[in-house]
């Protein structure tokens, strides 16, 4: 334990302070450069906090994931999923939320701080309507931090290099880990047979 570092103080005095572009980069706003990064970016990562813990919902679109209303709100579709909704338990209880957008192809990653609340707003559902399904509810994030991430952790991993794409073949797939997990009561050769029928009618 004599190794933990347990004080900010220490940890300041390994990594010393961060130069002028970490925190420039860093407003209370969507400038428009930004809001074309959020723009370009069909994922999103979305990290919650409840009194159950912590989640981190991985959520994509056609196109842009998340609709910028201004240069301070986001819209994020609830679109068909699992019905866990632990993303939307958790912000009703505790607003903060932390949004990392990708960009295929891009180096760079978008990062958003702010608090959200979950919205029936018939409006707001109507025009988040894709091919006649509308979502259940939209995230509507009011932007505290908007910051871009550099581009080193996607250059270290390589990630958009379709030479490092890993065949599925080699990992265990839904079906088989939700068959071991259930001791067969789940999942299994069958589930897998049919996911691609089942994305199909339910993807919106």
């Amino acid at each position: 334990m004599s190794y933990i570092i347990g004080s900010v103080e220490e940890l300041e005095a390994l990594y010393g302070q961060p130069n002028g572009a970490s925190t420039v980069k860093e407003v209370g706003r969507l400038t428009p450069q930004y809001r074309a990064l959020i723009e370009a970016s069909p994922f999103v990562a979305l990290a919650t906090s409840g009194p159950e813990g912590l989640d981190c919902s991985p959520r994509g679109d056609a196109g842009q994931v998340v609709v910028v209303q201004d240069e301070e709100t986001l819209l994020l579709p609830d679109r068909r999923g699992n019905n866990r909704a632990d993303s939307l338990r958790n912000i009703i209880r505790d607003p903060r939320v932390a949004l990392m957008f990708l960009i295929p192809g891009l180096g760079n990653a978008m990062r958003v701080n702010g608090r959200a609340v979950v919205s029936t707003d018939p409006n707001l559902i109507g025009r988040l309507t894709v091919e006649g399904q509308a979502p259940r509810t939209v995230i509507v994030v009011t932007v505290d931090a908007a910051y871009f991430q550099c581009a080193r952790a996607i250059v270290r991993s390589d990630l958009w290099n379709p030479d490092r794409f890993v065949d599925p073949a080699n990992l265990p797939t839904a079906g088989q880990i939700l068959e071991a997990l259930s001791q067969g009561e789940e999942g299994g050769p069958d589930y897998d047979a049919g996911w691609a029928a089942r994305a199909r009618k339910t993807l919106w």
